[in-house]
């Protein structure tokens, strides 16, 4: 057998011997122990751990790294949005190509192979976000799949003619419907919102993904939309096709009210993709005795069955003012904060940076380290796909469709001195 990539000695279950891959055609020929074949290139893991690549479910490029031109005084969202939209307006175009390719490499190094990115469609700033990526789009494809959101940062019903520009933006080439109910002035105009995402999804044929329920509690009824929109899931006929990001005012129910909520979602089939780097460091701030950790509750959410995926979401801005694309490390900071500490949880926290994220933006048909899926993979410095977490390891080599993305060429050495004062 001749085939493009053959990977030596690489570990692919930590319960299991190693193994070759042998990829040809961009997807995966055979996995198993000593493969006879021929290869126009060939890898050496000696032993060290391989994952699928991972998914950047949820990301905003278009407001990325602004956190040095305005930053930020109080840390909440409002300001946060206030910030951003004084920002927004001073939009331009190669800017915004510079300051997304920054991040995108920052994703390619650090092994993601695919990306739902979430441009603000708005009058503000138009439909710059949405061309820049369609650009880009086509400039990382041998790179990364990057998806498109229209995204209404702004709200539709309140900022009239965002509903046209969002038209644009799916006739343009934009993936996905998204939304933003909350930022409607009542409830009313919420379910609305949400109403509209769900006719224009509909007559596109595009999935949906909302952020939803973004704040500490839901005394606010705008920050409590999630049944209502499982429901419209369910009569559309859209399970498995709504992706929530945020959710974060679920953690303030207690059990009894948390679980017939958690119960519709898994109905409905809808991903919770938590957020944890924005939602922890703007949640609670107006908590002055013991403040909320603003997450949604993973546990509770996993334990249902429900798909629960995480992502970086912004990248160094009034949002989140920290971060460098790096799943691996927000799965870290996840798996901290939502007490995921035993090797099983250590490992959800794993799939949902890779398997329940893919399926979270629908890749999951085709991904994976099995036979047969499109090869996209990552070879760490690390010799247990369980350490992937504890280490944060240097991503060696990423392999997307088969072809080698990127090489790191890491090392360190130690430096010992013996005491020289001995007699």
């Amino acid at each position: 057998m001749h085939v493009d990539l053959l990977i030596n000695n690489v570990c692919v279950r930590d319960d299991a011997p190693l193994v070759d891959i042998a990829i040809k055609g961009g997807r995966i020929a055979a996995i198993e122990p000593g493969i006879d074949a021929s290869a126009d290139e060939r890898i050496d893991a000696q032993g060290r751990a391989a994952i699928p690549g991972l998914v950047e479910a949820h990301l905003h490029l278009d407001k990325a790294l602004l956190h040095r031109r305005l930053p930020a005084r109080f840390g909440t969202l409002d300001e946060a949005i206030r910030v951003t939209g004084i920002l927004k307006s001073k939009q331009e175009r190669e800017d915004v190509l510079d300051r997304s390719r920054q991040v995108l490499d920052m994703a390619v190094k650090n092994g993601t192979v695919a990306v739902r990115a979430h441009p603000d469609v708005d009058l503000i700033q138009g439909l710059i976000g949405v061309e820049t990526l369609l650009a880009l789009k086509d400039e990382y494809d041998s790179l990364l799949d990057l998806q498109i959101v229209a995204f209404p940062q702004e709200g539709i019903l309140k900022s009239k003619g965002t509903y046209e520009l969002m038209i644009d933006a799916l006739r343009m080439g934009a993936d996905v419907v998204g939304g933003c109910p909350y930022n409607e002035l009542n409830w009313d105009d919420t379910k609305r919102h949400i109403d509209i995402v769900f006719e224009l999804a509909q007559r596109f044929d595009a999935p949906v993904d909302m952020h939803a329920d973004f704040a500490d509690d839901t005394a606010d009824q705008r920050f409590a939309a999630i049944s209502y929109i499982a429901q419209r899931t369910i009569d559309t006929g859209y399970q498995g096709r709504v992706s929530l990001g945020h959710v974060t005012s679920l953690g303030a129910l207690d059990n009894d009210a948390l679980a017939p909520v958690i119960e519709q979602i898994r109905l409905a089939g809808i991903s919770i993709v938590t957020l944890p780097a924005t939602d922890l460091y703007l949640g609670g701030r107006k908590d002055t005795q013991n403040p909320r950790r603003g997450l949604t509750p993973v546990k509770a959410l996993h334990t249902a069955g429900v798909n629960v995926a995480y992502s970086s979401n912004n990248v160094r801005n009034a949002f989140t003012p920290f971060g460098k694309a790096d799943m691996l490390q927000i799965g870290n900071l996840l798996a901290h904060v939502a007490q995921f500490g035993v090797p099983e949880h250590q490992q959800a926290i794993l799939d949902m940076g890779t398997h329940n994220a893919a399926r979270a933006i629908g890749l999951s048909h085709d991904y994976g380290i099995a036979v047969g899926k499109q090869a996209d993979l990552i070879i760490l410095d690390t010799f247990r796909v369980a350490d992937a977490l504890l280490d944060i390891p240097p991503r060696l080599w990423v392999i997307k469709r088969g072809r080698i993305t990127v090489v790191t060429q890491h090392h360190c050495e130690i430096h010992r001195h013996s005491c020289c004062c001995a007699q």
